[in-house]
């Protein structure tokens, strides 16, 4: 199995002594990305890990004291990057914009990621808090700022709760991407999630009291 290449992560986390090698760091989180889609995260061993990336056990545990400390730092690699947030004219505009963004992310190396992890964050508080800084907060950004210009150009009325607008979106689509079998429309490689995506639009937009004609 192939997986997208890491960005580099490995500024500012050198120890002292010999500069580390960012190749070998590379190499580690590709491997740990690539062994947690094979075997999620009760089957993922360190061993394997170094085996994939062709180091020691002892150059990984030079980075990471433990399993759970390089798989938190897998998932800091991947911390979604929803992008720059951008005016599209109306809010329709931009929440379509949005939902597909997020169905991409969700069926992509960052849905793989969160299929593999989901389980142990559970009752993994250091990972599940990685988790929800790398998808959930950069998510609640784009939408408060969505939600002001919208209220601004007189589209909807104040938004009590906007946050509660964020697992609007989120909720439904975690759901379809993770959830939902593929016979049943779930959301995989082979069943896009813009189908989903567009299907929720109408609703939000209905939900927030803007006209949907």
């Amino acid at each position: 199995m192939t997986t997208d290449h890491l960005p580099d992560t490995s500024a500012g986390t050198a120890p002292r002594g010999r500069p580390r090698d960012a190749n070998r760091d590379r190499a580690l989180m590709d491997a740990t990305l690539t062994e947690l889609q094979l075997h999620g995260y009760s089957g993922l061993t360190t061993a394997a890990v170094a085996r994939r990336a062709g180091v020691s056990t002892a150059t990984l545990y030079r980075r990471w004291r433990s399993k759970e400390d390089l798989v938190v730092g897998a998932a800091r690699a991947w911390a979604e990057n929803l992008g720059p947030d951008h005016d599209h004219g109306s809010l329709s505009a931009d929440l379509g914009v949005l939902l597909g963004d997020k169905a991409a992310a969700l069926e992509g190396t960052s849905g793989r990621l969160l299929r593999a992890v989901l389980g142990e964050a559970a009752h993994n508080r250091a990972l599940a808090d990685v988790l929800f800084d790398a998808f959930v907060i950069p998510l609640q950004g784009r939408v408060l700022a969505l939600l002001d210009r919208a209220v601004e150009r007189g589209e909807i009325p104040e938004v009590e709760d906007p946050l509660v607008v964020a697992e609007l979106i989120i909720g439904p689509m975690v759901s379809h991407t993770f959830l939902v079998p593929p016979e049943a429309g779930g959301g995989t490689a082979a069943t896009p999630g813009a189908d989903i995506a567009g299907r929720l639009l109408p609703y939000l937009l209905r939900a927030l009291g803007a006209r949907t004609d």
